[in-house]
């Protein structure tokens, strides 16, 4: 397997304004790591995914995720595969190390301070979202690169759109303590029934509390286009995963 194996969807906007590679895998291959397939399968799959980055990101990260908050930072040289528990975000300066999240109608949120080729990569399902995954990943950027809000730039990449996410109750009573400004002017959520929620809607007014310089979202949504994505609520669980990746390329100016 090699490149041609793995379909994808770059983000070509920030390749092109920033030098950085980012994107998100697409159908027919899925990359979850907690199947009923073999072990020889889906590390093929992994093999093949590392490849087709070749000598650009000698490294890559990935985590088992939890729908937390924490977001780890990456220092140094890194050759090879690290995976670690109980992370729901990655961060780095270093050139040459890939971030991956696994994803299937979450969001995946794309950091940049790009003046300081400092990137972050976040897992934002409705948990994460509530509970500031966004504001945690904001915060080590300014930290870690000396950068004001204003000059991050974000992208809320390919997810299930609120058209097809309706939850219940509960998560809405989640979602609506996640943004700021008066109680008075936020909406009640209906204890009776559900409702639609569109996450990154909300995680783009996140953003904007935080002062993010620029924020963009795609228009994909993995429930209403099956036939290029994977989506855990649409296929009732049985579906693959995507991964999304974001890096500085090993040698870039």
């Amino acid at each position: 397997m090699g490149d041609a194996a793995v379909p994808r969807l770059e983000l070509r906007e920030w390749a092109q304004r920033f030098g950085l590679v980012a994107g998100i895998t697409q159908r027919p291959l899925s990359l979850g790591l907690w199947s009923d397939e073999s072990v020889g399968q889906v590390m093929g799959r992994w093999r093949a995914f590392r490849a087709a980055f070749g000598p650009r990101f000698p490294g890559i990260v990935s985590a088992h995720q939890i729908h937390g908050t924490e977001v780890r930072w990456h220092a140094g040289r890194l050759d090879g595969w690290l995976m670690i528990d109980g992370v729901d975000g990655h961060a780095t300066a270093e050139p040459g190390v890939l971030l991956s999240i696994t994803v299937a109608d979450c969001v995946p949120i794309y950091l940049a301070a790009p003046d300081k080729r400092t990137v972050a990569l976040l897992h934002a399902g409705w948990r994460g979202t509530a509970a500031g995954v966004l504001q945690r990943g904001v915060q080590l950027l300014k930290q870690r690169a000396f950068v004001r809000s204003n000059e991050i730039v974000m992208h809320c990449g390919v997810a299930i759109c609120g058209e097809c996410y309706e939850v219940g109750y509960e998560v809405v009573e989640a979602l609506s303590g996640a943004l700021g400004g008066p109680a008075s002017e936020r909406r009640a959520p209906d204890p009776t029934g559900s409702t639609h929620v569109d996450l990154r809607d909300i995680l783009t007014r996140q953003a904007h509390e935080l002062g993010v310089g620029e924020v963009t979202v795609s228009r994909g949504c993995t429930a209403h286009d099956r036939s290029r994505f994977f989506s855990h609520r649409a296929s009732g669980g049985r579906d693959g995963r995507m991964v999304a990746y974001l890096g500085t390329p090993a040698g870039a100016a």
